[in-house]
Parts: C-alpha cells; structure tokens; sequence
C-alpha cells in the first residue's frame, strides 16, 4: 500500500497551533473536517470561506482520516479545553426552571 504525504503541518511543527494545520494558514484540520462532516457545510463553501482552494481542504479531510490517532487526541484536547473554558466562564445561558 502506499503511503501518502500530506503538506499539512504537524501539531509537533507547528508555532500556530499543537494541532495540524494547513500551510500558510491558520485553519486547522480539525475546523475543516468539523465544518464539512459535522455542520455540513460543503467543501467549496469551507475553501471560499477561508480563501483555500478546493484540493486544501479535501487534503486536510484526507489527513484527518488517515491519522485517527493524532485526530482523536486533538480532538480531547481541544474539549478539555473548551470545558475548561466553560467552567471558567462566568457567562452562562439562563436554565430553565
């Protein structure tokens, strides 16, 4: 099988992020695969968005796949983060009673 490489930009390589990004960009590979296969939204919506061209984001959708190790530990990071966040956050929406 051969092994594809990617010109995404490793968490461990990255001064932007301790995610994988694009090159050149600030948009990490999870946002892209969140806004395609989460929110729905379709590629070339994500590529205009974020002035990318198309091949970038089906390139991080791609990488996302392929590394489902590194993905998923981005992935708890990133909620423990925002939970942190949350916690911290002494802004809340009103609950019902």
């Amino acid at each position: 099988m051969a092994t594809a490489e990617y010109r995404i930009v490793s968490g461990s390589e990255s001064e932007l992020h301790k995610e994988p990004h694009l090159p050149d960009s600030r948009v990490t590979v999870r946002e892209i695969h969140d806004r395609v296969e989460t929110r729905g939204c379709s590629p070339a919506t994500v590529a205009n968005r974020f002035s990318l061209d198309i091949a970038s984001v089906y390139e991080a959708l791609a990488y996302y796949h392929a590394n489902p190790e590194i993905m998923m530990r981005v992935e708890r990071r990133h909620d423990k983060a925002a939970a942190l966040a949350d916690k911290k956050s002494s802004l809340h929406p009103p609950t019902a009673e």
